[in-house]
Protein backbone atom coordinates (compact mmCIF):
# COMPACT_ATOMS: atom_id res chain seq x y z
CA UNK A 1 0.00 0.00 0.00
CA UNK A 2 1.44 3.37 -1.02
CA UNK A 3 2.54 5.71 1.90
CA UNK A 4 2.62 9.19 2.15
CA UNK A 5 6.62 9.80 1.71
CA UNK A 6 9.57 10.75 -0.68
CA UNK A 7 10.10 7.59 -1.33
CA UNK A 8 7.26 6.96 -2.73
CA UNK A 9 7.49 9.54 -4.75
CA UNK A 10 5.06 11.78 -2.62
CA UNK A 11 5.66 15.14 -2.32
CA UNK A 12 3.81 17.70 -0.55
CA UNK A 13 4.62 21.77 0.17
CA UNK A 14 3.08 23.28 3.19
CA UNK A 15 0.24 24.40 1.53
CA UNK A 16 -1.08 20.79 0.81
CA UNK A 17 0.07 19.48 3.58
CA UNK A 18 -2.16 21.94 5.75
CA UNK A 19 -5.53 21.11 3.64
CA UNK A 20 -5.14 17.17 3.69
CA UNK A 21 -4.82 17.53 7.59
CA UNK A 22 -7.81 19.15 7.58
CA UNK A 23 -9.71 16.35 6.08
CA UNK A 24 -11.54 14.61 8.54
CA UNK A 25 -12.64 10.46 8.75
CA UNK A 26 -15.32 10.98 11.34
CA UNK A 27 -17.53 13.62 12.74
CA UNK A 28 -17.94 14.96 9.09
CA UNK A 29 -21.36 17.36 8.39
CA UNK A 30 -23.20 14.55 6.94
CA UNK A 31 -22.63 12.33 9.76
CA UNK A 32 -23.54 14.57 12.02
CA UNK A 33 -26.54 15.59 10.02
CA UNK A 34 -27.74 11.87 10.34
CA UNK A 35 -26.84 11.32 13.65
CA UNK A 36 -29.12 14.56 14.68
CA UNK A 37 -31.79 13.29 12.65
CA UNK A 38 -31.90 10.01 13.69
CA UNK A 39 -31.52 11.22 17.87
CA UNK A 40 -34.39 13.24 17.48
CA UNK A 41 -36.47 10.61 15.66
CA UNK A 42 -35.60 8.47 19.52
CA UNK A 43 -33.21 6.04 18.00
CA UNK A 44 -29.74 5.43 19.95
CA UNK A 45 -26.68 4.31 18.68
CA UNK A 46 -22.95 3.72 19.25
CA UNK A 47 -20.80 5.74 16.42
CA UNK A 48 -17.12 4.91 15.21
CA UNK A 49 -17.50 1.64 17.06
CA UNK A 50 -13.78 0.43 16.07
CA UNK A 51 -13.92 -2.81 17.30
CA UNK A 52 -16.35 -3.73 13.95
CA UNK A 53 -14.02 -3.91 11.14
CA UNK A 54 -13.93 -0.44 9.78
CA UNK A 55 -14.79 1.22 12.15
CA UNK A 56 -18.89 2.28 10.70
CA UNK A 57 -19.87 5.77 11.65
CA UNK A 58 -23.30 4.55 13.29
CA UNK A 59 -23.75 1.19 14.69
CA UNK A 60 -27.15 -0.12 16.06
CA UNK A 61 -25.85 -3.23 18.04
CA UNK A 62 -29.16 -4.77 19.12
CA UNK A 63 -30.64 -4.66 15.46
CA UNK A 64 -26.99 -5.58 14.13
CA UNK A 65 -26.98 -2.50 11.58
CA UNK A 66 -24.18 -1.04 10.18
CA UNK A 67 -24.35 2.55 8.34
CA UNK A 68 -21.23 4.01 6.97
CA UNK A 69 -21.09 7.59 5.00
CA UNK A 70 -18.73 7.13 2.67
CA UNK A 71 -16.37 10.51 0.60
CA UNK A 72 -16.87 10.18 -2.88
CA UNK A 73 -12.78 10.78 -3.33
CA UNK A 74 -11.89 8.50 -0.83
CA UNK A 75 -14.23 5.42 -1.33
CA UNK A 76 -14.13 5.80 -4.94
CA UNK A 77 -17.60 6.92 -6.31
CA UNK A 78 -17.72 6.38 -10.00
CA UNK A 79 -14.41 5.30 -10.06
CA UNK A 80 -13.81 4.29 -13.14
CA UNK A 81 -14.48 7.72 -15.04
CA UNK A 82 -13.02 9.48 -12.24
CA UNK A 83 -9.80 8.00 -12.07
CA UNK A 84 -9.42 9.23 -15.77
CA UNK A 85 -9.42 12.90 -14.01
CA UNK A 86 -6.59 12.03 -11.36
CA UNK A 87 -3.70 14.70 -13.31
CA UNK A 88 -1.48 14.88 -10.01
CA UNK A 89 0.54 12.04 -8.21
CA UNK A 90 -1.42 9.12 -10.17
CA UNK A 91 0.90 6.66 -8.91
CA UNK A 92 -0.36 6.85 -5.19
CA UNK A 93 -3.93 8.39 -5.72
CA UNK A 94 -5.34 5.54 -8.03
CA UNK A 95 -3.89 1.86 -5.93
CA UNK A 96 -4.47 4.10 -2.52
CA UNK A 97 -7.89 4.56 -3.64
CA UNK A 98 -8.58 1.34 -4.69
CA UNK A 99 -6.98 -0.38 -2.12
CA UNK A 100 -9.67 1.63 0.39
CA UNK A 101 -12.35 0.41 -1.77
CA UNK A 102 -11.53 -3.18 -1.83
CA UNK A 103 -11.06 -2.76 2.25
CA UNK A 104 -14.39 -1.41 2.04
CA UNK A 105 -15.71 -4.73 0.39
CA UNK A 106 -13.51 -6.88 2.41
CA UNK A 107 -15.20 -4.98 5.65
CA UNK A 108 -18.37 -5.37 4.01
CA UNK A 109 -18.27 -9.28 3.58
CA UNK A 110 -16.79 -9.75 6.83
CA UNK A 111 -19.95 -7.84 8.49
CA UNK A 112 -22.75 -9.10 6.39
CA UNK A 113 -21.06 -12.77 6.65
CA UNK A 114 -21.59 -12.30 10.61
CA UNK A 115 -24.91 -11.58 10.40
CA UNK A 116 -25.01 -7.34 10.31
CA UNK A 117 -26.57 -5.53 7.94
CA UNK A 118 -24.64 -3.06 6.15
CA UNK A 119 -25.98 0.16 4.90
CA UNK A 120 -24.12 2.46 2.73
CA UNK A 121 -24.15 5.99 1.66
CA UNK A 122 -22.25 8.63 -0.51
CA UNK A 123 -22.28 11.97 0.97
CA UNK A 124 -23.31 13.59 -1.65
CA UNK A 125 -26.57 11.23 -1.34
CA UNK A 126 -27.11 12.94 2.32
CA UNK A 127 -26.97 15.79 1.21
CA UNK A 128 -29.26 15.36 -2.11
CA UNK A 129 -31.37 12.60 -0.73
CA UNK A 130 -31.09 12.80 2.94
CA UNK A 131 -35.29 11.90 3.24
CA UNK A 132 -34.75 8.46 1.57
CA UNK A 133 -31.10 7.48 3.71
CA UNK A 134 -33.32 8.58 7.33
CA UNK A 135 -36.02 6.21 6.02
CA UNK A 136 -34.48 3.47 4.77
CA UNK A 137 -32.67 3.63 8.03
CA UNK A 138 -35.73 4.12 10.32
CA UNK A 139 -37.62 1.56 8.07
CA UNK A 140 -35.08 -1.13 8.95
CA UNK A 141 -34.99 -0.46 12.67
CA UNK A 142 -38.75 -0.71 12.85
CA UNK A 143 -38.60 -3.81 10.57
CA UNK A 144 -36.62 -5.52 12.91
CA UNK A 145 -38.66 -4.23 16.10
CA UNK A 146 -42.08 -5.72 14.77
CA UNK A 147 -40.02 -8.96 14.24
CA UNK A 148 -40.37 -8.80 10.14
CA UNK A 149 -36.26 -9.14 10.64
CA UNK A 150 -34.38 -11.58 12.47
CA UNK A 151 -30.36 -12.01 12.78
CA UNK A 152 -31.03 -15.73 11.44
CA UNK A 153 -32.88 -14.16 7.99
CA UNK A 154 -30.25 -11.95 7.28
Amino acid sequence: MPRFNEESGFYTTKQRSELMSKIRSKNTKPEIKVRKALWALGFRYRKNVKKLPGCPDIVFAKQKLVVFIDGEFWHGFNWEGKKATIKSNRGFWIPKIERNMQRDSQNEKFLTDRGWCVMRFWEKQVKTDFDYCIRRIVTYIQDYKQGNITISSL
